[in-house]
């Protein structure tokens, strides 16, 4: 599992990264929507964040499919849990979110399974 290549490493790290990245964009998107009607959706498909957002998906999906060439998606999914790492974080750069000291715990439990699934 570590003498994987560096690309993979980065696609093993870099889609739940996009991923949450993604989400701190439809979070902000959240604020500037419109009523669920003709004109609350059609101001969202032209909403530049959720357009960035949607972009971020899809580039971390085509990443993703990539890595699975080369990784077995038992292995590989389980990094998909950084996601829950990544999201708080950038949460709290972007959107000034509070950190507790649950997170600091729950992260070190995420990567002590990564390291448990991936040994």
């Amino acid at each position: 599992m570590f003498s994987l290549p560096v690309p993979i490493w980065i696609g093993l790290l870099g889609t739940p990264f996009l991923i949450a990245a993604g989400q701190v964009l439809f979070k902000l998107t959240s604020a500037t929507t419109g009523g669920l009607n003709a004109n609350g959706l059609a101001g969202l498909l032209l909403n530049p964040l959720f357009i960035a957002a949607l972009a971020l998906y899809a580039f971390g999906t085509i990443v993703w499919i990539f890595v699975l060439k080369q990784v077995p998606l038992t292995i590989a999914y389980s990094f998909m849990g950084l996601t829950f790492c990544f999201v708080p974080l950038l949460a709290q750069l972007f959107l000034g979110e509070a950190l507790t000291l649950r997170y600091f715990l729950g992260v070190a439990l995420i990567i002590g399974g990564m390291v448990a699934i991936n040994s």
